[in-house]
């Protein structure tokens, strides 16, 4: 089973039936199930690794990654939040599919979701709403700008977009993750994009666990880079979703989700595979508390 959390016998033996059962025409349920179960089976070690995608440089051997890819894996990405500030009372999980009885596995409360996708369209063809607005940022505690500098980081963006605006996350003042928070408390999204940009200590921790995981590191070669992270989140009223992606021009207000991140990030994925905007290559984490 997929890395990342820990379930018991008996749900390890419900889950091991739920997805034996799937049809050969799949639902979207199902088949997000299917690959994500499939991409990260720790028995395939030449399983396709998903990650993410931000730039069209010309990385070449002699032109490394500033900011290497991160494999979208549960475990790796706990443990590299873990290691620079993120208390052990909180991980991250995953999403194994849509279906209520899968979403039932998950760790509560959840407070952030964090997608991995292939993207089908250009910044062209985006709908106006889903563009973004600098005139949002004020709805949520935290966004970021993404630049070419950052080429590969939008996994750990996706991570600060979810950590920094969960109002019952707070992180040890002296880890390399409390430090970064206060040094752009009052900052611009552009500005702390500048600031991790420099942040040479950060970037050195990065690059360790982007070579973690199942499958190769991809340390040049913006061509295999095939995938990108975004963060939903609530907004501060705690009721309207909110799409963060570094690459956009400020957030994306999704609209009233209930309080509810999780099935409202399910509606907002389900709406972009049958627009066509996103391949079913794709896989959803949680930011939740870890369990016992």
């Amino acid at each position: 089973r997929p890395v990342g959390l820990s379930l018991s016998t008996a749900q390890v033996n419900f889950l091991s039936t739920a997805l034996s059962q799937i049809q050969h025409q799949p639902t979207i349920e199902q088949s997000f199930a299917q690959h994500r179960a499939t991409i990260m089976s720790p028995t395939d070690k030449k399983a396709p690794n998903v990650i993410e995608n931000i730039s069209t440089n010309d990385n070449t051997e002699e032109n490394k990654f500033s900011w290497p890819p991160l494999e979208s894996n549960p475990e790796v990405f706990t443990n590299y939040l873990q290691s620079i500030g993120l208390p052990t009372t909180f991980s991250i999980g995953e999403v194994f599919g849509f279906d209520e009885e899968l979403l039932a596995f998950i760790p509560q409360p959840i407070l952030g979701i964090i997608v991995c996708y292939e993207r089908l369209i250009s910044k062209s063809e985006y709908r106006e709403q889903d563009k973004g607005s600098s005139d949002d940022y004020d709805k949520v505690s935290y966004y970021m700008h993404q630049s070419k500098v950052l080429d590969n980081a939008c996994g750990i963006i996706a991570c600060l977009h979810a950590v920094f605006n969960s109002p019952v996350v707070s992180v040890d003042p002296t880890s390399v993750l409390g430090k970064y928070r206060q040094s752009t408390e009052e900052s611009t999204p552009t500005e702390r994009c500048t600031s991790l940009e420099k942040n040479t200590e950060f970037q050195k921790i990065h690059k360790t666990h982007a070579s973690k995981g199942q499958s190769s590191a991809i340390t040049s070669d913006q061509s295999k880079v095939k995938h990108h992270f975004i963060a939903y989140v609530l907004d501060k009223e705690g009721k309207n979703l909110v799409e963060l992606d570094g690459t956009k021009a400020g957030p994306v207000i999704v609209g009233d989700c209930g309080g509810d991140v999780l099935r409202g990030s399910i509606r907002e994925v389900k709406g972009k595979l049958e627009r066509g905007e996103i391949s079913e290559s794709l896989s959803m984490m949680t930011l939740n508390l870890s369990q016992d």
